[in-house]
């Protein structure tokens, strides 16, 4: 099946598309492969995919309708999409915000009209976010806990992104599945996350920096897991019934929180190098935990997150040293 990936010399796109590719389907990868981080390492990324036959690239971006729409016309039609670019990161949203709203929201508009326009269009599965969820107290986070009281421009994005999908949904019949990611870690991964930027500095002799004095918990989710989850939503698309809208939205986590702590302690015993720490109370928008409740997931899609925090920094600083050196 011909499958288009945008953000593909992304972190998640490119896990996803190899697992598609692997597995056989053509995918048309989409990327502006902008500098938000070293490009290098995105291009690295794409430079593993196009060794494959059936893998395509095409640089664009996706706030660039005309150019999204040449991509369609071209390399179309696409029964299904998974649309995973977006300007990441709730401190950089807070800097940027209308570039942000830019790439996220109008973005995941044009996404949305062009695959409205496809013939017989399957299913559009997109990258939410567990920040989605921002001030809910309640844990763990359900699916059905209320997600209009963010804390940061980048959780606005992503909740406003699922209300348009709704309504795309309802009103054009376009079947869709959000997806709200839960702090993805592992090879291959953004330099721009806490555990890829703590290790930079471990390995340069530079403080890391701990916001609300330390006591931050996170659902790390190895990329293996996010992809498996990712390709079993592709693959079960919500069905058309005159009962309800064609649209869902799953959690995709690990399903247990951990201290921020504790990465940092299975950082320094995998890299053999004890961290400096400084402890702040950080920047507004830091959602203190997140912890996903995988339930509806594990019901519909068959999702089993197997690999321990343990085992995924392993995996991560091998990669590392390895990618790094």
């Amino acid at each position: 099946m011909k499958i288009l990936v945008t953000g593909a010399a992304g972190f998640i796109g490119f896990s996803t598309s190899m697992a598609l590719l692997k597995r056989g389907d053509e995918v048309i990868g989409l990327d502006n492969v902008n500098d938000y981080y070293d490009v290098r390492l995105k291009n690295a990324r794409l430079s593993q995919l196009q060794e494959f036959e059936n893998f395509k690239f095409e640089k664009a971006d996706i706030s660039n309708f005309e150019h999204l729409e040449n991509v369609f016309q071209i390399q179309g039609p696409f029964p299904k999409v998974i649309h995973l670019a977006a300007n990441a990161g709730v401190r950089y949203s807070q800097q940027f915000p209308l570039q942000v709203i830019n790439s996220n929201v109008v973005g995941h508009a044009n996404i949305l009209q062009l695959c409205r326009r496809n013939d017989n269009f399957e299913h559009l599965v997109f990258a939410s976010s567990s920040s989605v969820y921002s001030q809910n107290d309640k844990l763990p986070f359900s699916v059905d806990n209320r997600v209009d009281r963010p804390v940061s421009i980048y959780a606005a994005t992503k909740a406003a992104d699922e209300l348009i999908s709704h309504v795309y949904a309802d009103n054009f019949d376009l079947p869709q599945s959000a997806l709200r990611y839960f702090t993805v870690y592992g090879p291959w991964g953004r330099p721009d996350m806490s555990y890829y930027h703590f290790t930079n500095a471990m390995m340069n002799s530079t403080p890391i920096r701990l916001f609300n004095f330390g006591n931050m918990r996170r659902d790390f989710t190895y990329i293996d897991d996010i992809v498996s989850g990712t390709v079993a939503a592709l693959d079960n698309p919500p069905a058309h019934n005159l009962q309800s809208t064609p649209i869902r939205a799953f959690n995709l986590g690990a399903g247990n929180t951990e201290a921020l702590e504790k990465m940092v302690s299975l950082l320094e015993q995998n890299l053999g190098v004890k961290a400096e720490r400084i402890y702040e109370a950080g920047p507004r928008g830091e959602m203190p935990e997140t912890f996903a409740d995988i339930e509806l997931t594990r019901n519909i899609l068959g999702y089993s997150p197997s690999v321990s925090l343990e085992a995924g920094i392993e995996k991560f600083v091998d990669w590392y040293q390895e990618y790094h050196r």
